[in-house]
Parts: C-alpha cells; structure tokens; sequence
C-alpha cells in the first residue's frame, strides 16, 4: 500500500509539473509577441515618415515633370535613362569611365586623407587655444580671418603649390574641415569644470595624463562635434574640388554629365552624394557616442 500511495503522489506532481509548463509556454510567447510588436512599433515610427514623405516628394515631382516641354526629367525617366549607372556600379572601364562605386570611391580616398590630417591638426591646435591664454590671443585672430576664406578659393593656390590635382583636392579638404574642429575643441578645453583642475592638483598628474585622462575626456563631446561638422564639410568641398581637378571621383562625374547634357545622370550621382555623406555623418556620431558614452550629441 504505501508503494502503490508513493506512486500516486508521484504521478500527481508529473501531472501538477506538467500543468505549470503548459500554463508558462504561452506566457513565454505572449512576452516574445509583445517584445516583437514593440519592435514593429518603434521601426514604424522611425521609417514610415521618411517613407511617406519620400513618395510624396516623387510624386509631386512626377507630376510637375512629366510634360514633354520640362527641362527636367520625372523619376521614371531618371531610372529609364540612368538605369546602366544604377544597376552596374562596379563597371570597370578605361580612364574616367568607371562605375558610380570606383567614383565614390576615389573621393572618399581623398576626403579619408584630408580629413584625417585636419582631424589631428584641429586638435591639437585646439588643445593649445583653449589651454593657453596667449596662443588663443594669437592665433585666434588669424583663425577667425582664414576660416571666412570659400574652400574653392584655396584650390588655385594648392595647384601652383604642389602641382597636381590630387594632393592639391586633399588640401582643399585639409583647410575646410580644421577650423570647426579647432574651434569646438577649445571650445570644450575652456569649459572643463574647476573641479576638475582641483583634481589634478590634489592627484599631481603630469601633463600627459593631465591631457589623457581629464582634457580629452571632459572635451570630448566637442571635439566629436566640431569632427562632425568637419565630415560634412569635408566631403561638401571634394565634390566641388573634383569639378575642377578632373580625373576619377564623383565631382567630376556630375561636372562630366552636365557637359554631355546627361541631366538624369547627375540626379542620381547627387541622390548617391546625399545618401554617402548621410552614413558618413552617422558614422561620426556612432563613434562619438562611443567614446563619450552617450554625452555626444547624436
């Protein structure tokens, strides 16, 4: 008898077990439906108004362009005459003819070397502005005054300087993406907390580790902006330089098509213009919010 009891009992907590499992599994799902709902939510809310507004804009611009007597084309004749560029960007031809990718290619070459000097030059010339009274008295002045100069108009002195096109874009984007960084990073090193200049006298760091683990940091959100403003304007200067200069890159692909009346060409070399120095932004503010922990701007 107390055998045939325990194996009641046991039966009994099976089933009990068995109940809870089959009363928890769809609580499980319910909780992966609602995180799955709330996902499709937030995507919602963030891509259906750009969406929404984008075929909206097309639409008005098909409407406004597709009469016979327009001097522009409508999207679906964009797509018609431009659809060889759009669905092969990685042809390889001879010379200039290349393929939308080897064209944005070659200009984020040059806009990667002009803005990585003007990205170590505009620190540390800023670090030096905002720390020392005396280089701010005297090199802000002559900063104020450069940085008013058009980047265009630096091209002609770049090519009787280095005598070739490239080096000559580069430095076009060198001297137009320095000034905002200089700017915000003594922005920033001026506006580090007295706290923590107490800090450091309390601690009795040493330059670099004054400069390592108090000034970068504490002016990091501003560095990280005037970088943003730097990319932008950076990859702003190389279109228009490469009008100029020729050779291979997007500029001089839109300059090329306006010469060859290819209107629908140069709408979707723009469309791929906005679109690179779109993720080119975002790839700044990704990387400021890393190193700032979220105190960057986003």
């Amino acid at each position: 008898m107390p055998q045939i009891q325990l194996k009641m009992k046991d039966a009994a907590i099976r089933k009990a077990t068995a109940s809870v499992i089959a009363f928890t599994r769809p609580m499980k799902t319910s909780s992966h439906f609602t995180r799955a709902q709330a996902l499709a939510r937030s995507a919602s809310e963030t891509l259906l108004p750009p969406v929404i507004t984008l075929a909206v804009l097309l639409a008005i611009w098909q409407v406004l362009c597709s009469s016979p007597t327009s001097s522009l084309p409508a999207p679906s004749k964009v797509l018609s005459e431009s659809w060889e560029i759009i669905a092969h960007p990685f042809y390889e031809g001879q010379g200039i003819d290349q393929g939308m990718f080897w064209q944005i290619l070659a200009s984020l070459q040059r806009v990667a070397v002009g803005y990585a000097f003007s990205v170590v030059v505009g620190i540390g010339l800023g670090v030096l502005v905002g720390s020392s009274q005396w280089a701010m008295r005297g090199l802000d002045p002559i900063f104020q005054v450069l940085r008013t100069v058009p980047p265009l108009a630096w091209l002609p002195l770049s090519l009787a300087a280095f005598q070739d096109g490239n080096p000559s874009a580069i430095f076009v984007i060198f001297i137009t993406a320095v000034w905002p960084i200089i700017i915000n990073t003594a922005v920033g090193i001026r506006n580090i907390p007295q706290d923590y200049q107490n800090v450091v006298r309390v601690l009795r760091l040493n330059g670099f580790e004054y400069f390592a683990k108090i000034m970068l940091p504490a002016a990091a959100p501003y560095i990280f902006t005037g970088l943003r403003i730097g990319i932008g304007l950076s990859w702003l200067a190389i279109v228009a330089a490469e009008m100029l200069i020729g050779g291979v890159g997007i500029g001089f692909f839109i300059w090329d098509a306006w010469n060859s009346s290819l209107i629908s060409d140069i709408i979707v070399a723009l469309v791929y213009v906005g679109v690179v120095g779109f993720f080119l932004d975002r790839l700044i503010a990704f990387a400021g919010r890393l190193v700032t922990r979220g105190t960057a701007t986003a």
